[in-house]
Formats: C-alpha cells, sequence, structure tokens
C-alpha cells in the first residue's frame, strides 16, 4: 500500500515539474483587497468649478463629511459635485444670448414661461439646491432662537407644531419634491410644497412666497445614506437645520416686502 502511495506521489510530483517547465502552469497570485479608503475617495467642495456662464455654484461652506450621517459624505459629493453642478451648466446655457442672461436667478424664476423646461427644471434646480447648501451646517439643528422663535411661535402656535407640520408634509409627498418654510405674500411663515424642480416663486405656486428653509426629497439626495427610509431623512434633518441662517433668510425676505 505504502508503495502504491508513493508511485502516485512521485507521478504527481513529475507531472508538477513538467507542467512548470512547460509553462502551463496558471500562477496565481494573491492581491490584496483595498482599504475602504481607496474605495472610495472624497474630494473637496472648492475643487468643483462650473463652466464659464452668468451662474457660478454656490461655495459649499462645510466640508463633504461635516453633515455626517444626516447626509453621508459620498451622497454630499455626488449632490453637489454631479447634480448640483449640471443644473448650474445647463443653466448658463440655457440663458445664453436671452433676456436671461444678466438677470438674477429669482427674477428669472418670477417671470419664465413654464412651458420652457429646459430652463424651468434647471433654474429651479439652481436655486433650489443653492437654499438647500445653507439650510443645513454642522453643530446646529435644535431650537431656533429669538426673531425666528417669535415668528414660528406666532404663525404655528408653538415650535412643535411647526415641526409636525413640516414632518407631515415632507411625509405625504411621493416622488420627487421639496419642501419649504416660506414668507408668504402677508408676511406670514407657511410650509409648502413643491414638485419636481419647481418652488414658491415660480407663476404656478399654490403657495406662492419667498423660501427662506428647504429639504431636498429627491432620491438622490438621501438614496446612498437611507434607501427607501426616506422618513429617518426627513427625521434627521432636524439635527442640521442651520437656524441662524434661516433667521437671516426671514428678516431678509421681511424686509424686501415689508
Amino acid at each position: 500500500m505504502r508503495k502504491i502511495y508513493f508511485l502516485i506521489s512521485s507521478l504527481l510530483l513529475i507531472s508538477f515539474l513538467v507542467s512548470c517547465n512547460n509553462k502551463k502552469l496558471t500562477e496565481v497570485v494573491e492581491v490584496p483587497l483595498p482599504t475602504a479608503q481607496e474605495k472610495v475617495t472624497i474630494g473637496f467642495p472648492d475643487d468643483v468649478k462650473a463652466n464659464k456662464g452668468s451662474f457660478q455654484l454656490e461655495k459649499l461652506p462645510y466640508a463633504y463629511d461635516a453633515l455626517a450621517p444626516t447626509v453621508s459624505p459620498l451622497t454630499l459629493e455626488m449632490h453637489y459635485s454631479k447634480h448640483y453642478l449640471t443644473y448650474t451648466n445647463n443653466l448658463n446655457n440655457a440663458i445664453a444670448g436671452t433676456e436671461y442672461q444678466n438677470q438674477s436667478i429669482e427674477n428669472i424664476l418670477t417671470k419664465l414661461d413654464l412651458n420652457d423646461a429646459d430652463l424651468r427644471n434647471n433654474a429651479g434646480g439652481y436655486y433650489n439646491h443653492s437654499l438647500y447648501w445653507k439650510s443645513m451646517a454642522p453643530n446646529t439643528g435644535g431650537k431656533p432662537k429669538d426673531t425666528m422663535a417669535g415668528a414660528i411661535s406666532r404663525d404655528f402656535g408653538s415650535y412643535e407644531n411647526f415641526v409636525t407640520t413640516f414632518k407631515s408634509e415632507a411625509t405625504k409627498q411621493f416622488g420627487s419634491a421639496w419642501v419649504w418654510l416660506i414668507v408668504d405674500k402677508s408676511g406670514k411663515l407657511q410650509v409648502t410644497s413643491t414638485q419636481n424642480q419647481d418652488n414658491p416663486l415660480m407663476k404656478n405656486a399654490l403657495v406662492p412666497g419667498t423660501p427662506i428653509l428647504a429639504l431636498d426629497l429627491w432620491e438622490h439626495a438621501y438614496y446612498l445614506g437611507y434607501q427607501y427610509r426616506r422618513r429617518n431623512y426627513i427625521d434627521s434633518f432636524f439635527n442640521v437645520i442651520n437656524w441662524p441662517k434661516v433667521t437671516e433668510n426671514y428678516e431678509a425676505a421681511f424686509r424686501k416686502k415689508y
């Protein structure tokens, strides 16, 4: 039995050596797996530049990882450097050589022809995202203070009522949408929503007014971090609301109209 085993082993060894000599053996090389840093490389907001045109990107006032876990670094990078950049470049292309080329984005939005889908979508996409970035900040959240706190209590009854109203408006949305806190034509705060890239400055707004806070409900704003759990994203948004900036927006809108 041992002789048979030795014979078989010898034959296998000879076969292996012959294969090596004939270079018929496939070499297996162990390759180390990439590290987490190598798998996903996050860039810098300041490196993102729009093409030459009337509008440039609003500078993102924080790093891509600053809003985690509410907004994941990869989500924010893709959202800012791909989606927002595309809206900006497309807007510049749409208004080049037209009456809108040297007008403000607010003026364009209030006057544009709603049948002009290219201008409508890209002007809305540019404005909406520009406000969305400024609606958030790291180390913020909590309850508003002073002027904003008083205005919310006046128009919603309490901060808690405002939160309930805003979350309810956001939760009932189906598909791509935005939820807004606006100053309406009478100077009152209201919560409203729009579909696609529309906003309350446009002629078709059900509740017209000046937006001071924006929540993006398009899937690209949250899906990488939350998948189907949109409600969790809505809840988490309140952890990063930049109330000082919202207050500044409110005061500017109020001064402009009243």
